[in-house]
């Protein structure tokens, strides 16, 4: 039997979207503050050469830069005033998060709803500036260790390069809050996308021309772009995939009539944390990375340019730390969305259970022992789906805008947004629904 907001879903139409025009202004505020990013992804930071810094990027571009110029959506193969992106941003709600579980202090922050809320993301933008200021610092220092890019060199080019990618940094950071409050999706996983994407026309038209020159052989570009459309549908059917739990409510006595008990479903979805461990992990690899990139441009010690060797772009260590980190953010982002022990109470206060468990802790440990299973193999496909496309991207040397971890956040913040719109055209439906009634009860009144 569908639910009715099932049922409000298979009715949506074009004729719905075209009344619903608060989810237009909210679209139109979306495209409009998206497209403020990618301005600010072409306003180069002040005081370099930018052929001289093409070239020197254009040496690395293979390595992490790739990465982190890919997330910035060609911010940092133009040294732009959003080179930093919203990776310190991002490393810093990893830290706050991580903190917040094993400090009592900032546990109960986080019951006190909004007021807590509020608390938490201040913290997080403490932390932004801190993290913003060191990574700006360092890029400032191997810029200049870079020969031939900067201008005029000295302590008045390193405070300007810190304040501008600051600056820049916290202006995204505004900027992805007020489209989530203002727009349509999360704001931060949109602006990753829009650079992405951004990027993607040149990407196919590079490794074309790769294959036109036979610098790519025939077989290789038709078997990468096979692989993408594998890696496509494989993550729509898992993060559309779910494990339905049976709840069952029992009969219930109105007046003189007895009700058959109903039943219904609690999905849980295979992957809880949807791209969120993809990105963290690839941020706080990020971090440390690009730092030691441009410091082992100049004359730096003989340990950084071995981390930095090490950390390179489909290194073994790159590829077990993110693996790794990818793991643990599936089981930890999990862990903060989804309650077993709340969703359990809710169940025994609302009178539904599941056939064969005890209402109470017992039906807490079983969701919770569903759930610990089915994030298992959330997190193998997470990591799978983002570590063996580089692999094979990396043997071949083609750029990573197609690689796993990409092609990964497009569908995943396609697949949620695409849902965000739906459930805004359903609460329009819905209202409409309500108002008819209305009117209609007054009418035969």
């Amino acid at each position: 039997m569908a639910s009715a907001a099932e049922q409000l879903a298979r009715n949506l139409n074009f004729s719905t979207f075209s009344k619903a025009k608060a989810l237009q202004q909210r679209i139109w505020f979306t495209l409009g503050a998206l497209l403020v990013y990618r301005l600010g992804t072409f306003i180069p930071v002040p005081g370099i050469d930018p052929d001289a810094f093409r070239a020197t990027f254009e040496q690395s571009e293979q390595g992490i830069l790739g990465m982190f110029n890919m997330f910035s959506g060609g911010a940092v193969q133009r040294m732009a005033i959003f080179a930093l992106n919203l990776i310190p941003y991002i490393t810093a709600s990893i830290v706050v998060q991580v903190v917040s579980t094993a400090s009592p202090r900032l546990e109960e922050m986080k019951k006190e709803g909004e007021a807590g809320r509020r608390k938490m993301n201040q913290y997080t933008r403490y932390l932004t500036v801190v993290f913003c200021t060191i990574q700006a610092y360092g890029i400032s220092v191997g810029l200049e260790a870079s020969q031939g890019v900067v201008l005029n060199p000295g302590w008045f080019f390193r405070i300007s390069t810190v304040i501008t990618l600051v600056g820049g940094t916290m202006f995204l950071m505004w900027l992805g809050e007020q489209i989530t409050s203002r727009g349509v999706g999360n704001g931060i996983s949109l602006i990753i996308f829009a650079g992405i994407v951004a990027n993607l026309p040149a990407t196919v038209v590079q490794t074309m021309e790769l294959s036109r020159t036979g610098a790519l052989p025939t077989l290789a570009a038709v078997g990468i772009l096979l692989l993408s459309v594998v890696v496509v549908a494989v993550i729509v059917f898992f993060e559309r995939a779910q494990r339905r739990l049976l709840i069952q409510y029992p009969k219930r006595q109105v007046g003189n009539k007895m009700f058959q008990g109903e039943s219904s479903h609690l999905p849980l979805k295979l992957n809880t944390s949807g791209v969120i461990p993809v990105i963290f992990g690839s941020s706080l690899l990020l971090l440390p990375a690009t730092i030691a990139s441009f410091a082992a441009q100049g004359n730096s010690p003989q340990w950084l340019q071995v981390i930095t060797a090490m950390l390179g772009r489909g290194q073994p260590l790159y590829l077990t730390l993110f693996a790794v980190f990818i793991i643990f953010f599936a089981f930890f982002y999990t862990a903060i969305v989804f309650n077993p022990t709340e969703t359990a109470d809710n169940l025994k206060r609302s009178g539904g259970f599941i056939p064969g468990i005890r209402p109470g802790e017992r039906t807490a440990q079983h969701i919770d022992y569903v759930l610990t299973r089915i994030t298992v193999a959330g997190a193998v496909y997470l990591t799978v789906v983002a570590l063996i496309p580089e692999i094979v991207h990396n043997q071949l040397a083609v750029s990573q805008f197609i690689g796993g971890t990409s092609l990964l956040i497009m569908v995943t913040v396609t697949l949620d947004t695409i849902s965000q719109v739906q459930s805004h055209l359903i609460a329009q439906q819905y209202e409409g629904m309500v108002k008819k009634s209305r009117l209609g009860g007054g009418k035969r009144r």
